[in-house]
């Protein structure tokens, strides 16, 4: 399965030209063939929103939702976005992966990062939420939670063969290293393909690292941006193609049986 990932910089609190990059992204995401499209986390409110959160969260029926699946069922593939997501009082930091009409799934943030989503969002309780494109296994995560191995380790013991990781990483000496060793080392101690997609340039609040990265089981990188400037990384995800790098690194079979 080909997959694409979107490194982007958002317009915080404007909607219509977030889903407008994404639109457009998709349509050349899908020419190449690519199945599945990844935009960074809170890509349709801007990770810089702060106080206009309350007032831009939607809910996983409601009409930001809508539009994101309009967008994927127009260009024939699947999209995952984050969102602020409001459910009765509270708003979660959450991404959404819809193939239009069909699967929706919802994932929300389980590891907030600092007083920024402390103060705007709620944590949800950390969960094994799966779904599948094209018969390749997806589990999802949302920047932070990646930075704890034992968030990807239970999704690879769930069968993920994939993790998707909309993010915004900050850009800095942390960030830097974040990106270009740790999701290598997701990848490689669990043996899944990480799919990991940030923000570019600023906002009002904060510098973002760029840096997307596509890792593979061995632990290579299959496509990758730079710091600053948008991009559309696009590569395939063949499970095949990486059976002696399982073969020869059985940390899940070592660890004993599969979680559900």
């Amino acid at each position: 399965m080909k997959i694409a990932g979107l490194q982007m910089q958002a317009t915080v609190g404007n909607i219509d030209a977030n889903l407008m990059k994404i639109e457009t992204a998709a349509a050349q995401a899908a020419a190449t063939g690519a199945r599945l499209l990844i935009a960074p986390e809170l890509a349709l409110t801007g990770y810089g929103a702060a106080e206009h959160f309350p007032d831009l969260a939607d809910s996983a029926d409601g009409d930001l939702p809508e539009r994101l699946a309009a967008i994927a069922s127009r260009h024939g593939l699947a999209i995952v976005a984050g969102f602020a997501e409001r459910d009765g009082d509270d708003v979660y930091n959450s991404a959404l992966l819809t193939e239009g009409e069909g699967q929706q799934t919802v994932y929300r943030k389980s590891h907030l990062y600092g007083p920024y989503e402390k103060r705007w969002f709620r944590p949800a309780n950390p969960a094994s939420i799966l779904t599948s494109v094209d018969g390749v296994r997806i589990g999802m995560l949302i920047c932070y939670d990646v930075e704890f191995p034992e968030n990807v380790r239970r999704l690879a013991r769930a069968g993920a063969e994939l993790v998707v990781v909309p993010t915004a990483l900050p850009a800095g000496s942390s960030g830097r290293f974040i990106a270009e060793h740790m999701i290598r080392v997701r990848a490689f101690e669990n043996q899944v393909f990480v799919a990991y997609v940030n923000h570019c340039g600023s906002d009002p609040h904060f510098a973002y690292a760029g840096l997307s990265r596509i890792a593979a089981p061995d632990g290579s990188l299959l496509a990758e941006a730079a710091a600053e400037g948008e991009a559309l990384l696009v590569t395939d995800i063949d499970l095949s193609a990486y059976a002696a790098s399982r073969a020869e690194n059985t940390y899940l079979d070592d660890l004993g049986g599969r979680s559900t």
